[in-house]
């Protein structure tokens, strides 16, 4: 068995943690499920930015913990969240590292979601 390599961002694999100019409203189905004016917007390398949103403005009686995980090497283990309401489209649509790893602590206790299964607004 192979231990997990773990990686330190650089100029190979940057990546940036910034207060998001703004709030962030995170909808399903016109249902507000997170606002907030403290998100973060993640930028990874050659990926698109995320924003990453406080636990404690998202409506958490709203999702439901799922079995899946993954690991990235930059940022930890990754647990998933599924949006019942929103049927298949879903699940595992949120996602979270409760333990990041140092160089990207700031994400603990914000979740992220997946762009293409909820309405994402920065306003």
């Amino acid at each position: 068995m192979s231990e997990r390599q773990i990686k330190v961002p650089g100029p190979d694999h940057p990546i940036t943690i910034t207060p998001t100019a703004g709030r962030v409203v995170v909808s399903v189905g016109g249902r507000v499920l997170a606002d907030t004016a403290e998100a973060l917007t993640f930028q990874e390398a050659g990926y698109r930015p995320v924003q990453y949103v406080p636990r404690k403005d998202v409506d958490m009686a709203r999702l439901e913990r799922g079995p899946q995980s993954t690991y990235c090497p930059y940022k930890g283990d990754c647990a998933y969240f599924s949006i019942p309401e929103a049927g298949a489209r879903g699940e595992a649509a949120v996602w979270t590292y409760e333990q990041p790893f140092e160089a990207v602590a700031a994400i603990a206790d914000y979740l992220a979601f997946y762009a293409d299964r909820v309405e994402i607004r920065v306003e």
